[in-house]
C-alpha cells in the first residue's frame, strides 16, 4: 500500500489514514470512528467559523501556505460495504452531484474556489431529494419541494421541509491510487 500511515507513539501501532484502522501493532484491527471533516484553506474555514482560534508556529509562512492548490484528488465515500470516488475537479465543475453509493442516495457538493466539500445523504424521512444550487450559489434547493438548504450544515432553512436536516456523510480526500489501495472494488463517478 502506498497511502499515508500514522505511528502511534503510545502503543507502537501503525494506523491507516484511509481506513482509520490499526494495521499493525498491539491495536491491530481496532477501528476509529470516521467523523465529518474538511480540508479547506484557512480563509474558507475562518469564513464559516469566524470565532475559531488556531495556534500556528512561525515558519515564515512556508509550511502553511501552498502557492497553487492541487486538484488531482478524489472525494472518497464509503458507506457500509459500498464505496465510490468522485474526482474533485468533476465535482467542483458540477457544483452538486446527485448520485448513489451502493443503495445510499448521496449529494456531493464541491466549490472549486473555496475548496469546500460536503457529502450528504439526500433523504428527508422516506423522501429522496434531488439537490441543486440556487442561482446565487448560496443554498441547495431540492427539486421535489423547493425547500432551501444551508450548504454547510445541511439544514432546511425555508420551505415545506424547514427544520429538517440532511445527514452529513464523512468522506476521505485522497489521491485515486491511494483510495484504490483501501477500496479496490470502489466505483468511480463518471465511469
Amino acid at each position: 500500500m502506498q497511502a499515508m500511515t500514522w505511528w502511534d507513539h503510545e502503543t507502537g501501532s501503525v494506523w491507516s489514514q484511509v481506513w482509520g484502522q490499526a494495521i499493525s501493532g498491539p491495536l491491530k484491527g481496532t477501528s476509529l470512528g470516521l467523523i465529518p471533516a474538511a480540508i479547506v484553506p484557512w480563509a474558507t474555514w475562518k469564513g464559516e467559523h469566524p470565532d475559531t482560534l488556531a495556534l500556528i508556529a512561525d515558519e515564515g509562512g512556508r509550511f502553511f501556505r501552498q502557492e497553487r492548490p492541487r486538484d488531482g484528488w478524489v472525494i472518497g465515500v464509503a458507506i457500509g460495504e459500498s464505496s465510490k470516488a468522485y474526482p474533485f475537479t468533476a465535482a467542483a465543475q458540477a457544483g452538486v452531484i446527485n448520485d448513489a453509493v451502493g443503495p445510499f442516495p448521496v449529494a456531493v457538493y464541491a466549490d472549486g474556489e473555496s475548496r469546500n466539500v460536503h457529502v450528504y445523504l439526500r433523504q428527508a424521512g422516506e423522501q429522496i431529494l434531488t439537490l441543486a444550487l440556487d442561482p446565487a450559489g448560496e443554498f441547495l434547493v431540492d427539486q421535489e419541494t423547493g425547500t432551501r438548504w444551508n450548504i454547510d450544515r445541511g439544514q432546511a432553512v425555508e420551505g415545506p421541509l424547514k427544520g429538517e436536516s440532511l445527514l452529513l456523510v464523512p468522506y476521505v480526500s485522497a489521491f485515486d491510487w491511494a483510495w484504490l489501495d483501501f477500496h479496490p472494488e470502489s466505483a468511480f463517478f463518471g465511469e
